[in-house]
């Protein structure tokens, strides 16, 4: 057995004896002895088959093992990756429900009216990584720069046909850097949202819309010449494509990763926090998960439960300026 599992075993065997003494209120009335006695669901808000869903897959495998207990995973898909809330508000705070974090849960409060909040609904598990976002078009397509981008919207408009832009959804991070360029370019474009990454790329390889972006989940299409990458949104040149700008090069001061992580529900009991923290903590460092990251150019970013806590209220903070300045903020927001 490693070490990491032996030292979940003696959390977990702490926690058992010790239940009525801790006087956890998530766990209720739960007999004693019965903690991650069934299968633990890790909700993934994105559809399955695009690089988080298949990433999470991976680190709930790894981490089966290290909590000694199954870890499914489920799909809740759209709404721009915050259906994951909904799912946490109504969860028992026990340790079986957890979700995948994406930052669209942090923006959509000021966008739209919802009924959950991400800072008071949500326990901080641990976080992971980030995200590697870029723009792409077909490989046929006569754009091969950001500034053929904004050409080809300029002669759009000037025909009364707006250029057409696909995401990954409403309120996403790729949305909302694009309405950040367009704005000062002082430009239009037709937004085209899509529920997931992989159905998004198809689209833009086919010809339905004009330009996509999204994160690396559209790789594959670049690496077999059905799309090409214009730029990329973060703070380095990735390592997978080193020949490909990001926007911060290219003069524009974006720079967008989106760091995601792991949450439970509202009041989730800090024994049981730890557990889990310590099982993922353990898994995002297992050579699998890693290797699966990096096939969507990502890379650790880990951070504990206090820290991950702080940067979520962080983000958060950072969301409502962000919307204010693009003039998104909804209406009694």
């Amino acid at each position: 057995m490693k070490p990491a599992s032996r030292n979940l075993l003696r959390r977990r065997t702490l926690l058992r004896g010790t239940a009525a003494s801790l006087a956890l209120p998530a766990v209720g009335t739960r007999a004693q002895g019965d903690f991650f006695t069934r299968p633990i669901t890790l909700w993934v808000p994105w559809p399955p088959g695009g690089g988080t869903d298949l990433s999470m897959r991976v680190l709930a495998e790894a981490a089966s093992h290290h909590l000694s207990q199954k870890v499914v995973t489920e799909n809740r898909s759209g709404a721009g990756g915050t259906l994951c809330m909904p799912i946490l508000q109504q969860a028992a705070p026990d340790g079986y429900t957890i979700a995948q974090l994406p930052q669209t849960i942090f923006r959509a409060p000021y966008t739209q009216k919802v009924l959950w909040d991400p800072i008071r609904d949500v326990t901080p598990i641990l976080q992971l990584t980030g995200t590697t976002f870029g723009m792409v078009v077909a490989t046929e397509s006569p754009i091969k720069t950001l500034d053929d981008v904004f050409a080809a919207a300029r002669k759009g408009s000037a025909q009364g046909k707006k250029i057409t832009i696909a995401s990954n959804g409403v309120g996403t991070t790729p949305h909302v850097v694009i309405e950040q360029l367009f704005a000062k370019q002082g430009l239009e474009y037709l937004h085209i949202p899509y529920k997931g990454v992989a159905e998004q790329m198809l689209g833009v390889a086919s010809g339905q819309v004009q330009v996509g972006v999204g994160s690396t989940a559209f790789g594959p299409f670049v690496d077999n010449g059905k799309l090409r990458l214009l730029m990329t949104f973060g703070e380095e040149r990735s390592k997978r494509w080193p020949q490909t700008p990001t926007l911060e090069e290219l003069g524009h001061g974006i720079v967008a990763t989106s760091p995601y992580g792991l949450g439970g529900p509202r009041g989730l009991p800090q024994p049981i926090v730890q557990i889990l923290h310590e099982g993922f903590r353990a898994a995002m460092l297992e050579p699998a998960y890693i290797a699966e990251l990096a096939r969507s150019d990502q890379q650790l970013a880990y951070l504990g439960p206090e820290e991950y806590a702080k940067a979520c209220r962080e983000a958060y903070a950072a969301e409502k300026l962000i919307v204010q300045r693009l003039g998104l903020m909804r209406r009694g927001g």
